[in-house]
């Protein structure tokens, strides 16, 4: 539906005559056909973009992890010994009182929450080695599949 509007203006002679204007629009059809068009991409591209992001998190809680490693290395480079238990990833930031040969801190910021919002596990020793950064995944919980797979450093 488009609708004009009457506007009155004054001829030469000075009569009155009414001329119409049409305004330019979309009708309602037009505009409902653009809205399924958008909402049959969005149907289509959405899945495919939060699948993609499960998968980034995954790759960014792998690179914290390294660099978390690297940095409870060179904390034993340092010091002599890795963290302990009690100590934690916030050795890395924080001085602990037995660490005469501290040189940190050992990361720019304070240690990060996993992608998913849980605080990194730190253990000493490890399964396979001196010690394991582990991020639970998605769920927190040990164990799982996908995006709640347990990332470690081992």
């Amino acid at each position: 539906m488009r609708f004009g509007t009457v506007s009155r203006v004054l001829d030469g002679a000075g009569a009155r005559r009414a001329r119409v204007v049409k305004q330019r629009g979309f009708t309602l059809l037009e505009l409902l056909v653009v809205l399924v068009i958008i909402g049959m991409l969005a149907a289509i591209v959405g899945p495919r973009y939060f699948s993609q992001l499960g998968k980034s998190q995954v790759t960014i809680a792998r690179a914290q992890i390294d660099v978390l490693s690297k940095a409870v290395d060179n904390f034993r480079l340092d010091v002599g010994v890795y963290p302990t238990a009690q100590e934690g990833l916030n050795a890395l930031v924080v001085k602990p009182a037995n660490a005469d040969k501290w040189n940190g801190p050992y990361l720019k910021k304070d240690v990060p929450l996993d992608p998913w919002g849980h605080p990194y596990v730190y253990q000493v020793p490890g399964t396979k080695g001196d010690y394991a950064v582990i991020s639970y995944g998605r769920d927190g919980q040990p164990g799982g599949t996908g995006e709640d797979a347990d990332i470690s450093s081992e």
